[in-house]
């Protein structure tokens, strides 16, 4: 959700996430496979289970990449109307 008190020049980490993603996936065959060789089979479903999951991250983060960058309003615009009592003030018991 915006706030309306993001930086104008925010920019996301998604380049960053996609090589944290690519190292994982490598860490995690490499672990899947040592660990299946040295006969430790739920470590190496662990290993396993995590490649799956680092995976499906990686697909997200490619998908994210490839979209582009998205509009995103000004700072003039408000994300939602502000509560009448004021910004961060609980509302008015009644």
């Amino acid at each position: 959700m915006r706030t309306g008190s993001e930086p104008s020049t925010a920019r996301s980490a998604l380049r960053a996430r996609f090589w944290l993603s690519v190292w994982g996936v490598v860490w995690a065959i490499f672990g899947t496979a040592a660990f299946a060789l040295a006969g430790r089979p739920w470590w190496a479903l662990a290993c396993g289970v995590l490649w799956l999951v680092v995976t499906a991250d990686l697909t997200v983060v490619l998908r994210h990449i490839r979209q582009g960058p998205h509009y995103q309003p000004g700072p003039g615009i408000p994300p939602y109307r502000p509560p009448e009592n004021g910004p961060g003030r609980p509302p008015a018991k009644p």
